[in-house]
């Protein structure tokens, strides 16, 4: 941050002085990730000024990596021959993200500086169900025939590769465009120029298909050590290529999604700075209503149990660690299973297993905990026997209880189709608070 108030400071002097080409190699000094946050630090009509001064190819990556406001207020100010100048210069799926999210006067006239064929192929891919596979890939791949010669091939890479997001891997396809194997660059460039492609290619491709869940894919880069990622259609024709880039924007969609259910809140893609009150208002009272509403079988518990508690007084002193102590442990079962469940260690068909280890963890926790607090209620609280019984009785099935509660119902979400992080913390506390109340005051009775 230092670093870009220095460089602040020295962007905009120059720009007073109107010193423009030294401006203009100094800018061009930086990655595209860099330049756009530097240009989003600046006034508007000075981010204009420097975005027009760099190389088409820097400005169509430093584009690429703003964030909506930018875009639009540049394209906003761009003629059409400027727009024509970057929407060439940028990658399809590029072209597709952003004008899933630009308002629809904007993506009229993205689309009115665009080719006919750049049109086709955006409707095509926007086409797709949000969350799949087609709805995140390029279009610009390399792909050969298995009868070229290795010289061949490498003119091919060379006449189109400038216009391909990749050329890492290329991909063999027959003359329907059905995908029958791959090929790295790497072999290419090594291997003699008389050899061809079929003898040099894999046939064992990973590959998705265009309707495969988008957060499956981007697994499919960790699990395979892969960087790019063949798209396929039902009839196993190649239709586009997922690179690491966007798996890795998946994924971190995905994760910063689940911890906001996680923490009760309505999901949403604008950044918090970029949110007002009232945004963060709505996506966070439906669930505080909802848990409070819950909350208040708690209450009609407590309620339902006057007479013991007056009876007892002591026995109300216990009540929020027992309850504190259910929720921390349904807490820890849960975040573990919902993480399990994302990195796929999981399925439904193992609840029993996953239930039966969490089980025999809960005993072993439940009965540590209660043979420390057995010792701190006779020795510090100084209580009779029956109250020290009665808590620590209470403090093991709760444990076992919000256990098997965690585990359990982010498992049976993901098998009716919700999301298992809705079953996180909040909801897991709230439902071990009302079963600990019940055996608290269950046992209470019993005992006294």
């Amino acid at each position: 941050m230092a670093r870009f108030t220095e460089l602040e400071n020295k962007i905009m002097e120059m720009i007073e002085q109107k010193h423009y080409k030294l401006l203009k190699d100094k800018i061009s000094e930086f990655n595209s990730y860099d330049l756009a946050e530097l240009l989003g630090r600046l006034p508007e009509k000075n981010m204009l000024l420097l975005f027009r001064l760099l190389p088409k190819d820097l400005a169509a990556d430093t584009f690429v990596e703003m964030d909506t406001e930018q875009q639009k207020a540049l394209i906003d100010s761009f003629s059409d021959n400027e727009l024509k100048e970057v929407i060439e210069e940028l990658y399809i799926d590029d072209m597709v993200d952003i004008v899933e999210e630009m308002p629809a006067n904007v993506v009229k006239r993205i689309l009115k500086n665009s080719t006919d064929s750049t049109r086709k192929t955006i409707n095509q891919i926007l086409n797709y169900p949000q969350d799949s596979a087609g709805s995140i890939m390029t279009t610009e791949y390399v792909s050969l025939r298995s009868s070229m010669t290795i010289a061949d091939a490498i003119a091919k890479i060379r006449r189109i590769g400038l216009d391909s997001e990749t050329i890492e891997v290329c991909y063999v396809t027959d003359n329907v465009n059905h995908l029958i194997g791959q090929i790295a660059l790497r072999t290419i460039v090594l291997s003699d120029d008389d050899k061809t492609i079929e003898e040099l290619m894999d046939r064992n491709v990973i590959y998705a298909n265009t309707f495969d869940d988008q957060e499956e894919v981007a697994n499919m880069f960790g699990k395979y050590d892969l960087t790019v990622v063949p798209v396929v259609d039902k009839d196993k024709r190649m239709v586009g290529i997922v690179t690491i880039d966007d798996a890795w924007d998946v994924m971190e969609r995905e994760t910063t999604e689940d911890i906001e259910i996680m923490a009760a809140i309505t999901p949403t893609d604008t950044p918090y700075l970029k949110k007002t009150a009232f945004d963060i208002w709505k996506s966070r009272m439906p669930w505080l209503l909802i848990l409070m509403i819950s909350a208040s079988f708690t209450g009609m518990i407590i309620t339902g149990f006057q007479d013991a508690l007056k009876k007892y007084v002591i026995l109300t002193t216990y009540i929020p660690m027992l309850m504190d102590t259910g929720g921390n442990s349904g807490s820890q079962s849960s975040a573990t299973i919902i993480r399990g469940l994302s990195l796929h260690e999981m399925e439904f068909r193992d609840i029993f297993k996953v239930l039966w280890k969490e089980s025999r963890v809960a005993i072993l926790c439940g009965f540590t905990l209660a043979t420390i607090n057995f010792i701190k209620l006779m020795l510090f609280d100084q209580v009779g026997l029956k109250v020290a019984l009665i808590v620590n009785i209470t403090l093991v099935l709760t444990v076992l209880v919000a256990k098997t509660v965690g585990s359990a119902l982010p498992m049976v979400a993901k098998r009716v189709g919700f999301d298992p992080a809705v079953m996180s913390a909040p909801f897991i506390t709230t439902i071990v608070d009302a079963i600990s109340l019940i055996f608290y005051f269950g046992i209470t009775n019993l005992v006294m």
